[in-house]
């Protein structure tokens, strides 16, 4: 699915890959609201996939429902940051609970949870929270940097210095996340504010992109293909299949045209898109 508007456009891609029966990831784009959101689930039967879809959709309805009242960018008096930080951590907390509830109650769905990376984009900058290891990436200026830092073993051992960077890529426990929403009745959100610029591509996707696509590729294919976001998406899930497909792949790509700063009438003009 594609949207474009003044300023931003999104695009996002989700595939089962070659090798997994069904998939478990779940997207959400909106750019009317500056919202784009990834979930990948884990859990026996269909339960990942329930977990990673309630996720995304109790994610989006409540932070469409916050925000229609109150802007993402307005202060909030009780943090001195803006309301979209607050907003986010505490709709990630209500899925988080929604889903364990869920668990304890539908014997097949026990033990499922997902990751989560979510962003809100609003007065030129992105507020970018997230739980496990989908990540969230900017390209800007040709540098591709990962905004997000996995909540996993695997990054527990490299910031530890037990393996590198290197050996990383062919460890048997990539796939162990230390934080997912669902699994426990708590969850700890990291949340982050980023400036954007015009011309930044945001990529967040599972790791059934960046477990079977190096860096380097991924950042030449935003590079060669930024200005046709369809076709990036199409090439980056093609890219992961094409290197085994071993998992579910999903994409949410999100370009900055223009700035948007929240001035009174930039606001004004910014949620008009949406109605």
């Amino acid at each position: 699915m594609t949207t474009r508007l003044s300023a931003l456009e999104i695009v996002e891609r989700s595939d089962t890959g070659l090798v997994r029966a069904q998939n478990e990831d779940s997207v959400f784009s909106d750019a009317k609201h500056g919202l784009a959101i990834l979930a990948d689930g884990m859990g026996g039967y269909n339960a990942g996939e329930v977990a990673s879809r309630m996720a995304t959709t109790l994610l989006a309805s409540g932070l469409k429902s916050a925000f229609a009242t109150t802007a993402a960018h307005s202060i909030d008096s009780s943090t001195g940051q803006p309301f979209g930080v607050r907003c986010l951590v505490e709709q990630i907390e209500a899925a988080n609970s929604a889903i364990y509830r869920a668990s304890g109650k539908v014997e097949r769905f026990g033990g499922m949870g997902t990751t989560v990376v979510a962003s809100v984009f609003c007065d030129d900058q992105v507020i970018v929270a997230h739980v496990g290891d989908s990540r969230l990436y900017r390209l800007r200026g040709g540098e591709l940097v990962a905004l997000t830092r996995d909540h996993s073993l695997l990054q527990e051992q490299i910031d530890s210095g037990l393996i590198s960077a290197e050996e990383a890529r062919y460890s048997m426990n990539r796939n162990l996340v230390t934080r997912a929403v669902g699994v426990d009745a708590e969850v700890d959100v990291e949340i982050h504010l980023y400036p954007v610029s015009p011309g930044d591509i945001y990529l967040l996707c599972s790791d059934g992109l960046y477990d079977m696509v190096d860096g380097d590729d991924i950042r030449r294919a935003l590079l060669t293909l930024g200005d046709d976001l369809d076709v990036l998406a199409s090439h980056l899930v093609q890219l992961a299949n094409d290197n085994g497909g071993e998992d579910n792949v999903s994409v949410v790509l999100v370009k900055v045209l223009r700035e948007f700063p929240a001035t009174a009438a930039g606001w004004s003009r910014f949620w008009s898109w949406h109605v």
